[in-house]
This record gives structure tokens, C-alpha cells and sequence, in this order.
């Protein structure tokens, strides 16, 4: 018996969607990860930031990578074995954080200030892609084609 669970990209309409299925999968697992927060607000019509607060960190211990449209930021202290804590509050930990990038979605810089990671994005708009498919006769040769013109009005 399948479950009754439907999603947006089983349509037969939506071909090729695979990757952003598999894309909100990662993300629904990934929703309950509260540490380190972050902030995300609009800086103009097309931008954005992410601000992560990750006190305690050096740039040394932070990597922020684009992976197959994710946007990774790492973080790795590492542990100091010269000390010798009494009392350990603050722990040396660990993170990885992912947000999924849209098409166009670029990464402009990134910057640590005072214990706040931030990265600056920007929305790259595509220009409109048009093009021309040739149809062939499947009984005539293959040089026989008709042109169907997708940009025109259909007039009646």
C-alpha cells in the first residue's frame, strides 16, 4: 500500500524536478536545527543577507561553499589542549548550516564582524529564453520540417 502523502512534483506535468524534490526533502530535515541562528532579511529588490551568529569562531574555522546550489557554511573549532578548564560552559562545537539557492541566486561576499557571519546574496534575473522547435513528418525524410511558432497569439 503507498502512502497517501502527495507532493507538488508527482504531477506528470512537471518534468525534470527531481532535484528540487529531493531539495525540499533535505531542507524538511534540516528545519529543526536550531544552532547557530541566523537572520535573513532583504537588502534590495534583488538582495539579500544571512546573518549567522557564531560567536567565538575565527575565520579560519569557517567555510562557506556553493554545493550543487547550496549554499554550505561549516564551522570547526578546534579544540585547545593547553587549557585546563575548571568549568567549561562554552563548548568547542561544530555546525553546518545549508539554505538551497534558486536558479540565479549568487553569492556576493561574506564577511565576519564582531561574531556575525554575513553573505550578502544576490538575485541574478534570466533573460527570456525563447526558441523554435522544428516537427518533422515521421512517415517523410528527416530534412521536411514545419515551424510552429510558439510566441503568436492564437487569432480566431
Amino acid at each position: 500500500m503507498t502512502s497517501g502523502r502527495l507532493t507538488l512534483f508527482e504531477s506528470p506535468l512537471f518534468l525534470g524536478f527531481d532535484h528540487f524534490e529531493k531539495a525540499f526533502e533535505r531542507i524538511r530535515k534540516s528545519a529543526g536545527e536550531g544552532y547557530p541562528p541566523y537572520n535573513i532579511e532583504q537588502t534590495g529588490e534583488n538582495a539579500l543577507r544571512i546573518t549567522i551568529a557564531v560567536a567565538g569562531f575565527t575565520q579560519q574555522d569557517l567555510d562557506v561553499q556553493i554545493e550543487n546550489n547550496q549554499l554550505m557554511i561549516r564551522g570547526r573549532q578546534q579544540e585547545d589542549t593547553n587549557r585546563i578548564y575548571l568549568h567549561r560552559g562554552i563548548a568547542a562545537r561544530q555546525f553546518q548550516r545549508a539554505f538551497v539557492l534558486a536558479e540565479g541566486m549568487e553569492v556576493q561576499s561574506a564577511a565576519l564582524d564582531n561574531g556575525l557571519l554575513h553573505i550578502d546574496l544576490v538575485q541574478i534575473l534570466p533573460e527570456p529564453n525563447v526558441r523554435r522547435i522544428n516537427i518533422r513528418s515521421a512517415t517523410a525524410p528527416s530534412h521536411s520540417s514545419q515551424t510552429i511558432d510558439v510566441n503568436k497569439n492564437n487569432e480566431a
